[in-house]
């Protein structure tokens, strides 16, 4: 599984705004490129996706730019990756319904990687830009927990 630029940059930057921002005013997109090594102009179509999303707002004027729309501990990641049409895909057949194996049927390890879809979802979901700010991010289910302590 590979998750894409736009998902990655998305995150970096909503994260650069709300670690800059902190009240003191909008952060313009050139910084943002500057500070985190993005291509200004893909930073441009992200933050309209971003926007439209209800993530950020811009602010016009000489020190205009892009706040959040809203407090970062009410922004998680899976709400940047979808305002970013960013999904997590780990299954070959997609969620199309057509099956993974050229016969139409599930192949044998769908349900495996349904399942970590899942959890991968979860995970993104229930993290807050804000638990990226402060390295706290949502632990391993305490069964799964407990089997890989007994695996050692």
């Amino acid at each position: 599984m590979k998750l894409t630029a736009k998902a990655r940059y998305a995150v970096i930057a909503i994260t650069d705004i709300a670690v800059i921002a902190r009240g003191d005013g909008a952060v313009s997109l050139s910084d943002i490129s500057v500070r985190q090594d993005i291509s200004l102009s893909f930073l441009e179509q992200l933050f309209g996706k971003l926007r439209k999303a209800g993530i950020v707002e811009s602010v016009r004027g000489a020190s205009g730019g892009y706040v959040l729309a809203r407090a970062s501990a009410d922004i998680s990641i899976g709400n940047v990756m979808a305002a970013v049409d960013e999904e997590v895909q780990t299954k070959r057949c997609g969620d199309s319904g057509l099956g993974c194996t050229t016969k139409g049927a599930k192949c044998l390890s769908h349900d495996l990687w349904q399942a970590m879809e899942d959890h991968i979802e979860g995970f993104f979901t229930a993290t807050s830009i804000q638990d990226v700010i402060d390295q706290k991010f949502p632990q391993i289910c305490p069964d799964l927990m407990e089997k890989m302590e007994a695996a050692e």
